[in-house]
């Protein structure tokens, strides 16, 4: 027999910067949030998974200790950019084999400050410019514009797109619409990738408290998938551990893996999403994750940008929370931040960046390098 999962409350600090906040009060506030939207207090859940790249050892400990909610099992997970949705995953999981009831999962950061660091990638990568870093990303984007036919002006209207999407979401770091050529004038960082175009590493946190759902009821959000998926040794240039083998775009990236599965466990195909929050560590990152999601065939992302397809008010939006591009990126707490945002999506509450209709949301991050993650919810 199979068990629902239904989220039973969601929480979130802003993201951006916040001087003389530590990670701990970041990941309290939203931790404080969930639980008393889901009218949970101390007994009320039998087990919390935290993930968390920079916050150190023992940080879910920290937060539940602030709040004197220890005493139960507290897991600590790194995954990346997907160590939150990893943890909501360990966490459904666990109340599908029947071991709790009600679990909370938290992601929390305060990334340093400039390029991200990670003790993944050996030195000689980072130097070589294959690590999780713009030159990186750019060699990337730069295959993806040759192989899609796709031009740094594309690469802007996303930039221009999730900025708009993001003037409306009070949990976003940069609030304030730019244009095309805006993007195309900032600072090229590494060709063809300009500062516009990259996300900012920077602080927050979200929450969510996930319940064993018992009967039914109309309006609730269910977990309808959580897969967590890492790469296949290959494609130097794919969203894999960089130089791993040998160049093979044959070899399906972790995201396609993952959204294979969670199409499967949802009983859904992608036509069957209203609403997505997928990855966009930079612009053409948004574009690849189309592709590798299903959601487009290689290719077409110029026709999808043309109709306004992943706009606001489009046949599928994308990012309507403005994305990472405007939002900025806390890596433990990216994944349920759009999980946060797609939940108020299916509820009808995210006001002006309302995704008319929406009852299927997707979420997608890439973490590391080497893993992805397709989180699906629906509305009953």
């Amino acid at each position: 027999m199979s068990v629902d999962v239904e989220i039973a409350g969601i929480g979130i600090h802003p993201f951006g910067r916040f001087e003389g906040r530590t990670v701990t009060d970041m990941g309290v506030s939203a931790v404080r949030a969930a639980l008393a939207e889901a009218g949970v207090g101390r007994g009320g859940f039998q087990a919390a998974f935290c993930g968390t790249a920079y916050a150190g050892v023992a940080a879910g400990h920290k937060v539940l200790g602030a709040l004197a909610l220890t005493g139960i099992p507290i897991v600590d997970i790194e995954a990346g950019c997907a160590s939150g949705a990893a943890a909501l995953q360990l966490a459904a999981g666990a109340i599908r084999a029947g071991q709790h009831d009600c679990v909370l999962v938290f992601g929390m950061e305060k990334m340093p400050k400039g390029i991200i660091r990670s003790s993944f990638f050996e030195p000689w990568r980072e130097e070589a410019g294959l690590a999780a870093t713009p030159a990186y990303f750019a060699l990337r984007a730069q295959r993806l514009l040759r192989e899609s036919g796709l031009t740094p002006d594309d690469l802007a209207r996303v930039v221009v797109k999730n900025r708009r999407h993001g003037v409306h979401n009070p949990n976003a770091m940069f609030r304030k619409e730019v244009t095309a050529e805006e993007v195309l004038g900032s600072r090229l960082v590494c060709d063809p990738l300009r500062l516009f175009m990259l996300c900012s590493p920077n602080e927050g946190a979200a929450a969510v408290v996930l319940r064993r759902a018992a009967g039914s009821s109309a309006g609730r959000v269910t977990l309808a998938s959580a897969v967590l998926r890492s790469h296949l040794p290959g494609s130097v240039l794919g969203e894999a551990t960089p130089l791993s083998g040998i160049d093979d775009s044959a070899i399906p990236p972790p995201s396609t893996l993952a959204a294979r599965d969670a199409y499967e466990e949802a009983g859904i195909g992608p036509d069957d999403v209203d609403v997505v929050e997928c990855q966009d560590t930079d612009a053409a990152r948004e574009l690849l994750a189309w592709e590798e999601l299903g959601l487009c065939a290689r290719g077409e992302q110029r026709s999808v940008l043309d109709a306004g397809d992943a706009a606001l008010g489009g046949r599928r939006p994308v990012n309507p929370s403005g994305g990472l591009l405007s939002k900025g990126e806390p890596l433990g707490a990216s994944g349920l931040g759009q999980v946060v945002e797609l939940v108020e999506q299916l509820r009808g509450i995210a006001g002006p960046r309302q995704v008319e209709g929406a009852r299927t949301g997707l979420a997608h991050t890439v973490g590391r390098g080497a893993n992805a993650s397709v989180t699906i919810l629906t509305r009953s």
